[in-house]
């Protein structure tokens, strides 16, 4: 099992002060964004991966999983492949797609389904290929998939060494749906878990309520974190956890200080599940 740190607010930092950072808050390692301004970029990911990941794995860290951008979504797309080709050759295993998009008041739910499940068929050769594996992450918002009961529609019957769910308790909770119904759904699916606390509002709509969350330091939400770790220690899973920390508009320090509390946190949790 791996801690890692979503690199989503590091952005621009040195690989030197990415290896500072880690060993500052204790992570093993880092999931890292494979974005346009990020250390890694998709048009440098086939050689440039590999070169950070060395360089990383020289210090002691894994980068078990890559974020792509939000729009990285079909296999036909001039970046898959070159990404791929830089995961192979830096032995990366994970890569998170990006989110394909519902309207519900303009599309139809199942053509929306068929049509990514045509996408996921082409990742699944692609996968098979580069020897990785394509995930899936459950996202709140109107994302296809957003909780395991819409997710499995699109993974059910493809091979999981090479399309994988990614489950997200704080997006499960914001959209109702508990931990382990999602993990008995998808669990022959399940390869990452993030790591993130929310609290959910009511606020004033036209004369009426609505449902609004905050990102929160983890503990101090409304995930059942007991509950959440305790099934997946019941299932065997060892996969890599990322602490999301996407706390926005924060000054270096602060942020890094949030990070510390959140990994030092969940390394308490997960130690006794």
């Amino acid at each position: 099992m791996k801690l890692v740190l979503f690199s989503k607010e590091l952005k621009n930092l040195s690989e030197i002060e990415l290896i500072r950072i880690a060993s500052e808050l204790g992570i093993d390692g880092y999931d890292l964004c494979v974005r346009d301004g990020y250390q890694v970029s998709p048009a440098t990911a086939e050689k440039g991966l590999s070169k950070l990941v060395k360089k990383l794995g020289e210090a002691g860290l894994a980068v078990p999983q890559i974020t792509s951008p939000g729009d990285f979504l079909l296999p036909d797309d001039s970046r898959a492949e070159p990404i791929l080709a830089g995961m192979q050759a830096a032995e990366v295993k994970f890569l998170k797609l990006g989110y394909f998009k519902f309207d519900p008041h303009e599309e139809d739910y199942w053509e929306k389904v068929d049509h990514i499940r045509k996408a996921f068929s082409g990742w699944e050769k692609l996968a098979e290929k580069y020897g990785v594996t394509i995930c899936y992450h459950t996202h709140q918002n109107r994302c296809m998939g957003m909780n395991g009961g819409t997710l499995a529609h699109l993974l059910k019957g493809f091979n999981p060494d090479y399309i994988g769910a990614y489950l997200d308790p704080f997006h499960l909770r914001a959209e109702g749906e508990e931990f382990a119904v999602a993990l008995a759904i998808v669990k022959e699916y399940l390869k990452l878990v993030a790591l993130k606390d929310l609290t959910l509002h009511r606020r004033e709509k036209d004369n009426h309520g609505c449902v609004q969350w905050e990102i929160v330091e983890a503990g101090h939400g409304m995930v059942d974190w007991s509950a959440v770790f305790s099934d997946l220690s019941r299932i065997g899973y060892d996969g890599p956890y990322s602490v999301h920390c996407e706390f926005e508009g924060l000054g270096k320090e602060e942020l890094l200080e949030k990070a510390k509390r959140e990994v030092n946190w969940f390394r308490g949790k997960i130690g006794k599940s």
